[in-house]
């Protein structure tokens, strides 16, 4: 690193460098081959990927958004849900997931976060529950496993279907089970940003519900179930060749870039000293539970002086995220209730730097700067 440049709060063109040559090599093997989507690289892909998650099945497409759509739509389909159903689904998330329901004519129903974890409280998820409330949304926020015993009781409880979101956290286990084989079904995105990044969009849906995989494969081919006779209203959501040429690449070393996030957030915790910032709590180390810290997240009530002032400093930083989707203007006609714990994470939150190739020297600027910090 060139003295004084910029510590970049992310870094692709460097992270995708660490897979080279195999990386360049596999795309020009596709762009020769005349097979660029529905081929055998895709195929690999989707074995692959099913077997790290620990499923029987899984279903590439597009995106992540995509999938949650997809997963709701099959089980609508299938009865197990109708139109005006709730769907409980965190308030602090990606837009996107309340999207997701939405658009499949669901009501969702925001259930606060816990402050120390930014993911669902398990409290506030009972609190919320009716006898309208059909499906939870689980969304393993920042890379942080969300699903808890707790949650398991209230699921089984209430007979819901359990939805992951695991767009930021694959990787993530509980008690030795992969984030998306947790519940009845899992969305996942390869979006270039994520842990396990595309170079262009790419989703996937993974579950051991057979029926299920049939209905959102074929409704990722316009509803077909064979060529030219379409059972289901669907959509076009594929995965090329080239996008699961590249996650073939990089999922053998997943893990060990996980493990690299796990090193930085854990010297951050250690070592980010200031009375000026609220730390995520720091999990005790545990055979059960794991996280893969996508973004190393904080809170400060004076966010944008600090923002202003690490930008001072070359550290770039992002919010994650400035508005919640219960205040969106797209949801102005929606009443969500009162939810005050979201609503200060969305005033104060900040995402600092963390990803593998985030060198030693800049860690230590980084916490260094924060330490130094004044306040104002």
């Amino acid at each position: 690193m060139k003295e004084n440049s910029p510590i970049k709060f992310l870094d692709l063109k460097a992270i995708n460098q660490a897979f080279e040559p195999e990386l360049s090599e596999t795309i020009l093997q596709i762009s020769r081959s005349g097979q660029y989507v529905n081929g055998e690289i895709s195929a690999k892909f989707e074995k692959n990927f099913a077997d790290y998650i620990g499923t029987q099945h899984c279903i590439s497409l597009g995106n992540g958004t995509n999938a949650l759509e997809l997963i709701l739509r099959a089980y609508l389909i299938l009865g197990h849900l109708k139109e005006g159903d709730e769907v409980l689904v965190p308030a602090n998330t990606f837009f996107a997931t309340f999207l997701a329901i939405s658009n499949q004519r669901l009501i969702p129903v925001a259930v606060e976060p816990e402050l120390t974890s930014f993911n669902i409280s398990a409290r506030s998820l009972e609190q919320k529950i009716t006898k309208k409330s059909r499906a939870l949304v689980l969304v393993h926020l920042f890379g942080r496993n969300a699903y808890s015993e707790e949650i398991k009781q209230l699921i089984d409880k209430h007979q819901l279907k359990l939805i992951e979101d695991n767009a930021q956290a694959v990787g993530c286990m509980f008690k030795g089970v992969r984030t998306g084989a947790l519940g009845h079904v899992s969305a996942h995105s390869f979006y270039p940003a994520k842990n396990l990044g595309a170079l262009g969009d790419a989703g996937a849906v993974t579950t051991n519900e057979q029926e299920l995989a049939n209905i959102i494969r074929a409704l990722t081919n316009y509803g077909g179930t064979e060529k030219h006779k379409y059972e289901y209203i669907g959509t076009h959501s594929k995965m090329d060749e080239i996008q699961a040429g590249v996650l073939n690449v990089k999922l053998p070393h997943l893990d060990k870039n996980n493990c690299r996030r796990d090193e930085i957030a854990s010297v951050y915790l250690d070592r980010i000293d200031s009375c000026h910032v609220t730390l995520p709590l720091k999990s005790k180390p545990s055979p059960f539970l794991s996280h893969t810290w996508h973004l190393f997240t904080l809170l400060v009530s004076n966010r944008e002086r600090l923002i202003q002032y690490l930008s001072q400093k070359g550290i770039e930083t992002a919010i994650h995220y400035p508005i919640p989707p219960h205040l969106q203007p797209a949801y102005r006609k929606m009443n969500f209730g009162k939810l005050p714990l979201t609503e200060r994470i969305h005033r104060e939150i900040l995402s600092i730097p963390l990803h593998p190739s985030l060198r030693e020297n800049e860690v230590s600027t980084i916490i260094e700067s924060i330490n130094k910090w004044e306040g104002k």
